[in-house]
């Protein structure tokens, strides 16, 4: 099959742009994503992203290089993955040496203080957004709620691990489906209003 390499192309400037923003940590760039990934380039549906970002923070390495390897190899194969992962590591490579020459020369600055202090704020602001974002897709019903519920208690009191919580909220979904197959409910994966709703035990 013939490459298209100006989609690969497009691939990488997309994610050159993105890359700046992991400043924030990989959850910082989640609007980003959304933004130019499904608004602009609409290569991906909000819920494939949601998805992507579930596998990108339960696997081991950073959620920001995960999340742009798993975007360019479901766009365009593993030539995608390799330029989404070189687009986003390639500002954060150069800003990240510039800084620490600034930081070097600069530390203890009240200016740069201040301005450090100002861009976290900004960080925790992308954070809560991109969290409201994927809770639209994610959280569907009573049963998505709860479960997202238990999982916060859990890493704020237990202050567990993030994979194991993740795979303790792979088993809760797979008991919901279970208990509802067990006593005939209907099990939805989206929300009500878009009317998609499996029945369990149906053929497709």
């Amino acid at each position: 099959m013939k490459k298209d390499w100006k989609l690969i192309i497009k691939i990488f400037f997309a994610f050159l742009k993105i890359g700046p923003v992991t400043f924030g940590g990989g959850y910082a760039m989640i609007p980003v994503i959304e933004r130019e990934i499904i608004e602009k380039k609409k290569w991906l549906k909000q819920e494939d992203v949601a998805d992507v970002l579930v596998i990108a923070q339960s696997v081991p390495g950073a959620i920001a290089l995960n999340s742009a390897t798993f975007i360019g190899f479901t766009v365009a194969g593993i030539q995608g993955a390799i330029a989404a992962l070189l687009g986003v590591l390639l500002p954060t490579f150069l800003i990240v040496i510039g800084l620490s020459i600034v930081f070097i020369s600069l530390h203890g600055n009240p200016i740069v203080d201040a301005a450090m202090q100002g861009m976290s704020a900004a960080i925790v602001a992308l954070i809560i957004f991109a969290a409201w974002k994927i809770a639209q897709t994610a959280i569907f019903d009573k049963t998505t709620m709860v479960t997202a519920l238990v999982t916060a208690a859990i890493l704020y009191f237990l202050n567990l691990n993030p994979v194991l919580v993740i795979g303790l909220g792979i088993a809760a979904g797979i008991v919901q489906i279970k208990v509802k197959e067990l006593v005939g409910l209907a099990v939805s994966f989206e929300k009500e209003e878009k009317n998609a709703q499996v029945e369990i035990g149906k053929g497709e």
